[in-house]
């Protein structure tokens, strides 16, 4: 999984008032959990952070796909 930053930081400005606390609330993770998202560029996002994300945009109608790139072979099972 990869985080479009660009589009967190937009969601950031646009729904939380630039305010990382509020958001982190909202979203159900520590503030430092995603403190550690935004200054590392993504990484260390996880599948906590990515659940979060997901929920946010489930019930606020909005497409997690804008914020979390999932690798192509996510869904493909080798033999």
């Amino acid at each position: 999984m990869e985080i479009n930053i660009s589009k967190l930081e937009s969601l950031l400005v646009s729904n939380f008032d630039n305010n990382k606390s509020l958001m982190a609330r909202k979203l159900g993770i520590e503030t430092s959990h995603l403190n550690k998202v935004f200054h590392n560029n993504g990484r260390g996002a996880g599948a906590k952070f990515c659940g979060a994300i997901m929920k946010y945009c489930e019930e606020n109608d909005l497409d997690y796909k804008q914020f979390i790139f999932l690798n192509k072979n996510v869904n493909k099972f080798t033999n």
